[in-house]
């Protein structure tokens, strides 16, 4: 496959409602400029349920559609939260709703995040990020989703005092590069000078909105990824100096485990998870198993039972004071080990003993980017 195949499933779209619609649940369509408002009750990340009427004091109201995984709802998260700063004291709320199923999210749709859809994980996400507007939760029936007719996120909404949709499309015409038309804005500054909106409708782009009827695709692929083979092969010195000096393009991560060691076995399936969030990236997963060569089959049976389809290695270093040398001088010698080595062999990221794959994921993602801007150039 090419290394540009994986940008083409996942890269921005820009399409029209027209364009959308075939993907989407059939009747689906984008609310009307001039609709009303339809109302929602959803819970919020902050533990409180919110409806219109809770935005009833407010002059204008911004609805926006986004989401944790997607690229381009994370380069807008900046500017979302810029937004509110800039227009709470005049008058102007915004709320922001996740549309996502996660159950309808694949493994490979998240390689620019360490967060899925989930609700929990909107709880992270909004904390980290620092927002003040309300963040809720529509996954679960989509039925706040369905009557926006939300085609990707991020989206945004518009509405003047009596909720009568005046704007629906995109916050502004790019996400990573110089922004020319800052589209949301100036609807809303026509809006606060008592003027007409420009443009009431613009084209959005960026990630479909995750329908559960996406659900079996979703299992489909997971059963796909469990029939990957799994092996495990013998590494000698040569080979594992070769390994940390990592002379590629790539991110690697290593984790050092033994089959009876329980944190390890333990959290494999946590690797088994990145490995299929990232690999399509400039990334590379490798275990390297402590095992004596006789437990060499009970290592890759319990590689298989993790259906750990990453490179996995048992070591051929008998020597492991020289193992630990070679891999990190300051590993002290208790598994589980990981380590995440940049391209040119400098370790970024060291945990000796179990990890928290939440922050695991966030090293990785930090370092390879969370954006579309973060793509090859050739």
């Amino acid at each position: 496959m090419s290394r540009w195949a994986p940008i083409a499933i996942a890269t921005i779209i820009l399409l029209t409602v027209a364009n959308v619609a075939a993907a989407d649940p059939p009747g689906l369509k984008v609310l009307p400029i001039g609709s009303p408002a339809p109302d929602f009750s959803l819970p919020g990340v902050d533990g409180r349920t919110y409806s219109l009427k809770d935005f009833a004091s407010t002059k204008f109201l911004v609805v926006l559609f986004t989401c944790n995984h997607c690229p381009t709802a994370q380069a807008y998260e900046d500017r979302a939260n810029q937004l509110h700063a800039d227009y709470k004291d005049k008058g102007v709320a915004l709320v922001a709703i996740s549309p996502n199923d996660p159950k309808a999210v694949r493994l490979d749709e998240l390689g620019y995040t360490e967060f899925s859809d989930s609700f929990d994980e909107m709880k992270q996400r909004a904390k980290d990020r620092g927002f003040k507007f309300p963040y809720l939760y529509d996954g679960e029936t989509q039925k706040t989703s369905l009557a926006y007719g939300v085609l990707a996120t991020p989206q945004v909404y518009l509405f003047d005092q009596e909720r009568k949709l005046r704007y629906v499309g995109r916050i502004d015409d790019s996400d990573v590069k110089t922004v020319a038309s800052h589209d949301a804005r100036n609807a809303i500054d026509a809006l606060l000078a008592g003027k007409s909106v420009p443009v009431e409708q613009t084209r959005v782009f960026g990630c479909s909105t995750k329908w559960s009827d996406k659900r079996a695709d979703a299992v489909k692929w997971l059963e796909r990824a469990d029939a990957e083979p799994v092996e495990l092969k013998s590494i000698d010195e040569i080979a594992l100096e070769r390994l940390v000096r990592n002379d590629t393009d790539k991110l690697l991560v290593v984790n050092v485990w033994a089959s009876w060691c329980g944190p390890c076995v333990a959290e494999l399936p946590d690797f088994v998870t990145m490995n299929r969030m990232y690999r399509k990236r400039n990334f590379q997963m490798v275990t390297i198993s402590m095992d004596e060569p006789e437990q060499k089959d009970a290592a890759l049976k319990l590689l298989r039972e993790s259906h750990a389809s990453t490179t996995n290695y048992i070591s051929a270093v008998t020597n492991r004071d020289k193992l630990a040398d070679i891999l990190d001088k300051e590993w002290r010698g208790p598994i589980p080990y990981t380590v995440l080595i940049a391209p040119g062999g400098k370790i970024v990221y060291r945990k000796s003993g179990d990890i928290e794959p939440i922050e695991v994921r966030k090293q990785i993602v930090d370092f390879l980017g969370r954006t579309y801007a973060n793509r090859p150039t050739n």
